[in-house]
């Protein structure tokens, strides 16, 4: 059982120092980048073992690969799950995407085409990484920008079926939600209500870009939530009652106490959305 409540905050490396002494109040939990802290020992894992000494961690990786056809890293999974195991963190969770082909890592969150073919294989995998580690996996929504041929479920219909089929927790981000169904046309609302509410573990919030142009929305983590995207936000915390709540910024990364403050707001809107 996932344990994540309230709200979080994606610690990075100008906030470490507060993190490391406890002294951010208004954040229930940090979630790290699983990646950045797998090594064993060393200052990142001293780093990570002093937050979560004060705090709820989540791990958060963008290297599982889970949609890719090569097969899946096993000394990644035996170090995440050592990792897991000195920390204890709150829960596990990474993209529906793939990140590379062939061994060769592109560092991108690719899209899956959404079929039956696809909702297979992803499956398998998912029950496999969950046998390796021990604990559920979740699963977060991705932005996209293109749409592959071929389609035959939509993006929250075959999240659902997922997790319906692995039993994996979902990690809905609220931005991405908002990105890709502005890049694509899709019905946000739509969308929304189509994952089942008790599988959503907790929800993203972030800021986006425009592209060149203005013709495309992508997500950047480089500023703060936009009023679509918070109001979105309160659609999804009365529709997920149930969802802890975490904001990421990884650029242009402001004084805490900003960040904080924006993390109020969520706090604020979800206990205004759900009363």
């Amino acid at each position: 059982m996932d344990g994540v409540r309230g709200f979080g905050l994606g610690l990075r490396k100008p906030h470490h120092r507060a993190a490391m002494d406890g002294a951010v109040a208004g954040v229930d939990w940090f979630e790290v980048i699983t990646e950045n802290f797998l090594v064993d020992g060393g200052n990142p894992r001293r780093v990570l073992r002093e937050v979560r000494a004060r705090y709820p961690v989540v791990l958060h990786g963008v290297s599982l690969s889970i949609g890719s056809t090569d097969p899946l890293d096993a000394r990644y999974l035996d170090a995440v799950a050592a990792l897991c195991a000195e920390v204890e963190p709150a829960a596990v969770s990474d993209h529906l995407c793939w990140t590379g082909l062939g061994g060769h890592n592109v560092h991108d969150l690719l899209p899956l085409p959404y079929t039956e073919e696809a909702l297979d294989h992803v499956a398998r995998r998912v029950d496999a990484v969950q046998a390796r580690l021990g604990r559920r996996l979740v699963l977060e929504n991705p932005s996209s920008y293109v749409e592959l041929a071929g389609a035959e479920l939509g993006e929250a219909e075959l999240l659902a079926a997922l997790a319906r089929r692995t039993g994996c927790g979902l990690l809905l981000d609220v931005n991405n939600v908002y990105v890709s169904c502005a890049n694509h046309g899709w019905d946000a609302a739509a969308y929304l209500a189509a994952i089942p509410a008790d599988a959503v573990v907790y929800l993203h919030l972030a800021g986006h870009s425009l592209g060149a142009g203005g013709a495309l929305r992508i997500d950047t983590h480089d500023a703060p939530v936009c009023d679509a995207v918070w109001a979105l936000y309160e659609d999804a915390a009365r529709r997920f009652p149930g969802a802890a709540t975490c904001l990421e910024r990884d650029d242009a990364i402001p004084p805490l106490d900003e960040l904080v403050a924006e993390l109020g707001r969520a706090r604020a809107l979800a206990a205004e959305a759900r009363a």
